[in-house]
């Protein structure tokens, strides 16, 4: 897909967003852009310099170099590294600041953090909080360090910025500040991620890096060569899926939802069926059951979307249930500028299923995950700026009061 046409779709739904309207209103139908996942069909598309929107796999960081912190970057129940689950490039063209501008979602895929965190998102003090999922804002002006003015054309020309902090060998995802004492070429984020790099097989490949070195200490480009290559094999099993992010106008499927008979289908009908059940026989009162009804109505127009963006600034997410909502206190200030976060775009849990996650009890699940960043995008030194998410389970008894 072109550029132009992702990015003017984008345009559309990172428009500024207040927070006039009472979170707690029933939803009114506002403009939607709807996300659906596919897998790309030429894989450098997906690089940072062609600025995408993906899912899965390793992040396209927008700034290479001021990665999120260590402490940023964990769990703040378990303390394990974060994995990646999104991002969406969303700029903003009336400032030049947020003339790039991606949203970075990450969490931790044990569910049982998930169950924690949803006692920590109700604490109204965001410094107390300890999340299992977190949200990052980075943008860049038209011109900057590490992309061209001009948008990619498509063709040989298309650099990639050749500056980037050193990743994790294992997760390829967050910086990689321990290198391996042995080799001194593998890097990681954490020493789990060390531990399980080694057992994977580079305990082998570390010996015949230290080989290759000594045996080519007269020629050092040759060196590095080859223990890049021989170490920098991400365990994309240990990854969720990539996909490449694709956009539609909610407005494109205001037709009656017709019966899905397409067996070309990602999402199986009676699989999508036993689930609302299932999830019906949860609800104990009637609001949850309306909230319910009224959310899968809304979302079988468009069964396979895995994400809806906002694209009006009356636009409020699109709840599941009536409990386990925020209310406007809930939501906090911005940790920079202290002004009013808005409601941008939520994560819908058909993602999970083309994640390949288990329907088991311990399998991560959620409702939907809705993001809130800063109404002014507002710039500060910080190159990733911490932004506000919202989980709502689909179990009313998981959630805090």
């Amino acid at each position: 897909m072109e550029i132009e046409v992702k990015r003017n779709s984008l345009e559309n739904f990172s428009s500024l967003q207040d927070t006039d309207d009472d979170i707690e209103e029933d939803e009114d139908e506002e403009p939607v852009t709807l996300g659906f996942v596919e897998k790309p069909k030429n894989p450098i598309s997906l690089l940072p310099h062609f600025f995408p929107s993906k899912a899965g796999g390793t992040p396209a960081w927008l700034d290479p170099v001021d990665l999120p912190s260590e402490k940023s970057r964990t769990c703040g129940i378990c303390g394990e590294p974060l994995q990646f689950l999104l991002q969406v490039y969303a700029p903003i063209s009336d400032k030049d600041s947020t003339f790039h501008r991606t949203l970075f979602v990450f969490m931790c895929p044990s569910m049982a953090c998930l169950l924690q965190d949803q006692h920590q998102q109700w604490k109204r003090r965001p410094e107390k909080q300890c999340r299992s999922v977190k949200v990052f804002r980075c943008q860049l002006s038209r011109s900057n360090a590490y992309y061209s003015s001009e948008p990619p054309k498509y063709d040989k020309t298309d650099k990639s910025s050749r500056i980037g902090a050193a990743l994790c060998n294992w997760c390829g995802t967050w910086k990689g500040e321990k290198v391996c004492s042995s080799c001194r070429s593998a890097r990681y984020c954490s020493e789990k991620h060390q531990v399980m790099h080694w057992r994977s097989g580079h305990k082998l490949a570390c010996q015949r890096i230290s080989i290759s070195s000594q045996s080519s200490e007269s020629s050092t480009s040759n060196g590095r060569t080859t223990s890049t290559e021989m170490s920098l094999a991400v365990a994309s099993n240990a990854l969720w899926p990539e996909f490449e992010i694709i956009n539609e106008d909610e407005s494109e499927f205001d037709t009656e939802a017709p019966e899905n008979n397409d067996s070309s289908s990602l999402v199986p009908k009676d699989q999508m069926d036993d689930t609302i059940e299932s999830l019906m026989e949860n609800f104990e009162g009637d609001d949850d059951k309306k909230s319910w009804a009224s959310f899968h109505e809304r979302i079988a127009k468009a069964p396979e979307q895995v994400l809806r963006y906002s694209q009006d600034a009356k636009a409020k997410p699109l709840w599941p249930m009536s409990s386990g909502r925020p209310s406007k206190a809930d939501i906090p200030k911005c940790n920079y500028c202290n002004g009013p976060l808005c409601y941008e775009l939520q994560i819908l849990p058909q993602l999970l299923y083309y994640f390949g996650v288990k329907n088991d009890v311990d399998s991560l699940d959620w409702a939907t995950i809705t993001v809130y960043t800063c109404a002014d995008s507002c710039e500060a030194s910080v190159g990733y700026k911490e932004e506000f998410a919202w989980v709502q389970l689909s179990s009313p008894s998981a959630m805090a009061p």
